[in-house]
């Protein structure tokens, strides 16, 4: 299940960092290093393919981080874990996006899983005095979310939410999370892999796959910058 969502990450970021960020840039703003016409376009209608393939990676990390909330044996170890590479993403996150070393309009993934591990742990730790008490944490997540202006803002933490509260009712959690899906429906598909999974564990390399993120976003910024100069 990781293997497939990074692999849709890589492909969501070739089409965001290396064809919109950089090829479909350099014709817009007509740099020297820009691509002729037919080849731009073509690259655009790549780019589509690129991204709705891409959609589905979010939605199974967001599944990946419900099921590790279960079966973590810290979770503050976990949020640890998640604020630490959210940290060391942030530079990669904005070369990659904002073109600057640094800069805080937008924060990279890693915070939206943090702040949606945060929420459902809270939301866990109330629900056992008072299922009402359980929406406060939901209701500061989701601010949180669109506040910090992460990836996928609160509309993120809300998968992260759903995902949790349905985590026993498949087909219900299939239907909530298209639901919240709506605004990006090829990210729906994610769900057949997701109703596919088996509940066993995979071959365990962790440090691979949270030092993926900010690693390969850095590979694609030098690739745009040998390419268009960006």
């Amino acid at each position: 299940m990781k293997w497939i969502a990074v692999i849709a990450m890589l492909i969501d970021h070739i089409g965001a960092v290396v064809l919109e960020k950089g090829a479909i840039y350099a014709y817009n703003h007509q740099l020297a290093s820009a691509l002729d016409f037919d080849r731009t376009h073509f690259l655009l209608r790549a780019d589509v393919w690129f991204r709705n393939v891409g959609r589905i990676a979010f939605p199974i990390f967001c599944f990946l981080l419900v099921e590790g909330f279960f079966h973590t044996s810290n979770r503050k170890n976990y949020a640890m874990r998640l604020f630490l590479f959210a940290l060391i993403s942030e530079i990669p996150f904005d070369l990659a996006f904002r073109y600057q070393i640094l800069e805080f309009t937008y924060q990279n993934v890693f915070f939206t899983l943090l702040i949606g591990l945060l929420t459902i742990w809270a939301m866990e730790v109330l629900r056992q005095k008072s299922p009402v008490l359980a929406l406060l944490p939901a209701c500061v997540g989701l601010l949180a979310g669109n506040l910090m202006r992460t990836d996928y803002s609160w509309k993120g933490v809300l998968l992260i939410l759903v995902l949790y509260l349905f985590y026993l009712y498949p087909a219900e959690k299939t239907i909530a999370g298209c639901l919240c899906l709506l605004w990006e429906p090829a990210a729906c598909l994610a769900f057949v892999f997701l109703n596919l999974y088996n509940g066993k564990r995979g071959r365990s390399i962790k440090a691979f796959f949270y030092w993926f993120y900010p690693l390969h976003l850095l590979v694609l910024v030098m690739i745009r910058n040998i390419l268009f100069s960006i």
